[in-house]
């Protein structure tokens, strides 16, 4: 007769191995929005309002309701939202070298920072106060102090900026797309640290930083994704995802992470925690175009802009947007 104790014992593990197998997650629905470009998106952690970068102006969504609430602000071809505390909003706007500050409640624009050319990807450190923000034509980043609301340094890097991620330490990781590296510097302090070779990787956009295990995730235009061991400063293998990503979206508390491809509508989910590392477990069907996105970690959905496009052009170019088409998949665990 097997002893009692053991028989507990295997009914616990299995049910620790039910509570820690990772969610499946598919497409639940679809919110639309007026049509026209959009970039970044970011969720505002306490009001569960979703904020997307476009063309001209920002988009919010009521996350709770699933309903478009209105466009305000006026950008020139916006790239990033970041929300800020209390109730902030910072915008990118590339064309004519800015940043706004929003005032989400009212949608205000409070005032404009000026930035290096072609200010793209940004993101805040609640540790310093300070916002980062990647001028991708100049190669320079720019540090404000959001409170103070003005650039306290300027870090020359490499044009080519993309996305970035700021560690703990306040090191900033910066993606270069043209050169295939992630550029390293002190967001403190300004000074420029070693860069870091992605060997395999083209093109790499969309970044992440693992806390746990220090690892970024370097999402790359070739289908492939760059992971890099941010202490020692070295890539240390890659993952096979999707065509054209333009994000890594981070779940830290459900340990997965995202990777959106929009040229083959698909969505890459990574195991932070696999036995040998990190590792695709899933792969589901999104929609073309659906690049970037935000994460609600209280719910763990996903919400991905995308929209529909007509033929290629005949001399080339970039197709029409099918009128009506833009949206915002929400994509949930089950």
């Amino acid at each position: 007769m097997r002893p009692a104790f053991t028989i507990a014992a295997a009914t616990v593990l299995a049910f620790t191995l039910i509570a820690a197998a990772p969610p499946s997650y598919r497409v639940t629905g679809a919110i639309k929005a007026a049509d026209g470009g959009w970039d970044y998106a970011a969720i505002e952690p306490d009001s569960q309002l979703l904020y997307i970068a476009r063309g001209s102006e920002v988009t919010e969504i009521d996350l709770a309701h699933g309903t478009t609430v209105r466009a305000f602000g006026e950008v020139a071809k916006g790239h990033a939202v970041v929300p800020l505390p209390g109730h902030k909003l910072l915008v990118s706007s590339a064309h004519d070298d800015t940043v706004r500050l929003f005032d989400t409640p009212t949608g205000t624009e409070e005032t404009r920072i000026k930035t290096g050319a072609d200010p793209d990807a940004a993101l805040f450190d609640a540790a310093s106060g300070l916002a980062a923000v990647m001028n991708a034509k100049a190669g320079t980043v720019s540090v404000i102090d959001v409170a103070k609301r003005n650039v306290v340094r300027t870090i020359t890097l490499k044009p080519g900026l993309e996305f970035a991620q700021i560690a703990p330490d306040g090191t900033l990781f910066v993606n270069n797309e043209d050169e295939n590296e992630i550029e390293t510097a002190d967001l403190r302090t300004g000074k420029v640290g070693v860069a870091i070779p992605l060997p395999g990787c083209t093109g790499p956009t969309g970044l992440a930083l693992d806390p746990v295990t220090h690892v970024l995730i370097s999402a790359c235009a070739n289908g492939k994704a760059a992971l890099v061991d941010a202490n020692a400063r070295k890539q240390t293998g890659s993952l096979a995802i999707g065509a054209g990503p333009d994000a890594v979206i981070l779940d830290a508390a459900r340990r997965l992470a995202f990777i959106p491809c929009g040229r083959d509508g698909t969505l890459s989910i990574v195991a932070l925690d696999g036995a040998n590392g990190l590792a695709i477990i899933a792969t589901i069907k999104t929609a073309i175009g659906a690049r970037t996105g935000a994460l609600d970690p209280r719910t763990g959905r996903l919400y991905l802009p995308t929209a529909g496009f007509g033929p290629a052009p005949a001399g080339g170019g970039r197709p029409a947007m099918v009128s009506g088409s833009f949206q915002v998949l929400v994509v949930s665990p089950d």
